[in-house]
């Protein structure tokens, strides 16, 4: 039986790192493991990308900042994904194609229709069972980062308006695909945030 696929979507400083792990817990204590990963990473090409696109003494164009995003999540799908997934295995990944549609996109202003075209081709066409979407304030994800006291990257260091076109496509990507998408309120306290993402991943556990 194929694997599931969850990802894990929204703003820097929505919590998607802390749901993670906890998500990959309880859903372990249900007794169903899964594969923590995330992008850009999870496989040695794919990091030495991150490294890279998030090193903020580079000057990266915004269509080269989509293709080494794409080439990172191209080497992740070969080398693990998809091998993984038809093995059976239940993956977590935090951030996948969504986030290169909300942030270049959207934030920079490429274009959905074209991000989305590119990123088709990088990942052969898979597409997540469940996407959990950490809907936050721009302003209140930044007060977040902030407060962790660790440097901002590249991409941390822009400006509010470009925080905001990405809240919006994110927005968008989840009223285009309800199917998939679970939006969550990350301004909840986190037990309330885990609980949510718990049912809606509980749900996969009872699909066939």
């Amino acid at each position: 039986m194929r694997g599931r696929l969850i990802t894990v979507e929204g703003l820097d400083g929505a919590g998607k790192t802390t749901l993670v792990a906890a998500l990959a817990d309880a859903l372990a204590a249900r007794g169903q493991p899964v594969r923590v990963l995330r992008e850009p990473g999870g496989v040695a090409l794919a990091e030495r990308l991150r490294a890279v696109v998030a090193d903020p003494a580079l000057r990266v164009d915004s269509r080269a900042e989509a293709l080494i995003y794409a080439a990172a999540r191209a080497q992740l799908v070969t080398e693990v994904l998809n091998p993984a997934l038809a093995a059976g295995e239940w993956l977590l990944l935090d951030r996948f194609v969504d986030s290169s549609l909300a942030y270049q996109g959207g934030g920079r202003g490429l274009g959905v229709p074209e991000i989305a075209a590119l990123n088709e081709f990088a990942t052969q066409g898979l597409e997540p069972d469940l996407t959990l979407l950490l809907r936050v304030d721009p302003a209140t994800g930044r007060a977040r980062l902030e407060g962790r006291g660790a440097d901002a990257d590249r991409l941390e260091r822009e400006a509010d308006a470009f925080f905001g076109a990405v809240a919006a496509a994110y927005d968008a990507l989840a009223g285009d695909h309800p199917g998939r998408y679970v939006v969550i309120d990350a301004s909840a306290p986190p037990d309330a945030v885990l609980a949510d993402a718990v049912a809606a991943a509980g749900r996969l556990l009872q699909s066939p």
